[in-house]
């Protein structure tokens, strides 16, 4: 394990590297944020945002929670979003979980874990919503990596119906809401294919229920 000094040296080293390679960096990084993506993720160490998009310091803004969930209630949640939708003006919205996800097990594993039970309930209405669907799945891995995806899904349809979304999008803002999924075994982030462009798209539908 590193130590906090460590930390700091690798700190002070990739900082002199940067500037020695692309000088001015810091000064124009600190003048101005304008990210066109704002990623909801998982607080897991393993999915750093920036990391695996490829993106720089200053490209995305960044919320994470455990299970990357949307409460209608986080008012940490809420700020980000209307932050980087109204002064930021973010295009696009990435709701990102991953394969493997510990919030999910925990949801479903059946014991008593503290006060993360209240908030990981979500998952469990996700999994009650789809409970045919999913003990059709045998493997027990493959199932809670379905349910990884369907929980996904959810947390963009609670976004898509919050507000401060749609009253962006009342006002004609370009703002579009992704489901993605990480996957720790390959390193690869794959679209869900459940993006809500608009208020049409957001309406609660029998298909979104099933």
């Amino acid at each position: 394990m590193q130590s906090l000094d460590d930390l700091l040296k690798h700190n002070r080293k990739w900082a002199l590297d940067r500037e020695g390679q692309d000088p001015g960096y810091f000064s124009r990084l600190a003048e101005l944020q304008r990210p066109e993506y704002l990623w909801i993720g998982c607080a897991d160490s393993r999915v750093p945002a920036n990391v695996i998009t490829g993106l720089e310091p200053g490209e995305v803004f960044v919320h994470r929670n455990v299970a990357n969930l949307v409460h209608s209630g986080d008012i940490n949640l809420l700020s980000v979003v209307e932050y980087a939708v109204q002064s930021l003006q973010v295009k696009h919205i990435i709701v990102c979980g991953h394969y493997g996800c510990g919030g999910i097990k925990a949801a479903m594993d059946g014991q008593r874990h503290g006060l993360i039970d209240h908030w990981l309930q979500p998952i469990r209405d996700v999994a009650e919503q789809h409970k045919s669907h999913l003990c059709a799945v045998a493997d027990g891995d493959v199932r809670l990596n379905r349910l990884c995806e369907l929980s996904i899904e959810a947390q963009v349809r609670s976004l898509s119906r919050t507000p401060i979304v749609q009253s962006a999008w009342k006002e004609g803002t370009d703002l579009h809401i992704h489901g993605w999924v990480y996957g720790l075994h390959d390193g690869m982030l794959r679209d869900l294919d459940c993006t809500v462009n608009g208020l049409t798209d957001a309406q609660p539908s029998a298909q979104a229920n099933a």
